[in-house]
């Protein structure tokens, strides 16, 4: 198998091709496209069998959730819980962009997603192909980087190409990637407007710290 490459238009992405994405997310199989970061790694987070091979992918640890793409703000209410006021600053600050936020996951979401930890990591990104896959499809969609273990992560289609060329059946091409740093990762799974970096990317420490003493 080679991977197919499909290019689709970054800011405007055509109905027609997002179309064919969301026909192969519906048919199980993983689709790597770009997002504001670096290039993930998308399957319908419903259908365990394609989840359980991203883990064999990235040969990534069952006890590592999943991060998940949501198109707006009110997808996170459907698929979580016990979201605070500490979510809403942080979303109405920094979404769209590079926050991924951890928290409680709701019933909706099998438990595998959440690798068992009932949490579940969130983010609504700039970049237009992903938000209109997940518009489309209707519900979120996984967003691991698209690279191999031990391998350097994806700002270009090339390189997934290169990584997992003959992994996966489709590869969106839409150029180059907005940033080349990780998404900083805010848990707020604690609950009671409690808050830790897990990790610091795109976005500071004290930027995360001044959004939520306002």
């Amino acid at each position: 198998m080679t991977a197919q490459t499909l290019r689709i238009h970054p800011d405007e992405p055509e109905p027609e091709l997002i179309n064919q994405v969301v026909s192969n997310l519906y048919r199980g199989n993983v689709v790597a496209l770009p997002t504001d970061t670096f290039y993930g790694l998308a399957v319908d987070p419903v259908n365990l069998k394609a989840v359980d091979r991203i883990y064999e992918l990235k040969t990534r640890a069952r006890h590592k959730p999943l991060s998940l793409l949501i198109a707006e703000v009110a997808q996170a209410y459907e698929i979580a819980r016990q979201l605070d006021s500490a979510f809403d600053r942080l979303a109405e600050r920094f979404w769209p962009g590079p926050l991924t936020i951890v928290v409680k996951a709701g019933s909706k979401l099998p438990l595998r997603v959440t690798a068992n930890t009932g949490n579940v990591a969130l983010r609504v990104p700039e970049a237009a192909i992903s938000r209109a896959v997940v518009a489309r499809l209707g519900l979120p969609i996984t967003a691991t980087s698209a690279n191999l273990h031990g391998y350097p992560e994806c700002t270009y289609a090339n390189s997934v190409l290169e990584q997992l060329g003959d992994k996966i059946p489709l590869i969106v091409d839409g150029g180059p990637t907005a940033r080349a740093v990780p998404t900083t990762i805010v848990d707020l799974s604690g609950g009671g407007n409690s808050w830790m970096i897990l990790r610091e990317g795109a976005i500071p420490t004290h930027e995360i710290a001044l959004a939520l003493q306002r």
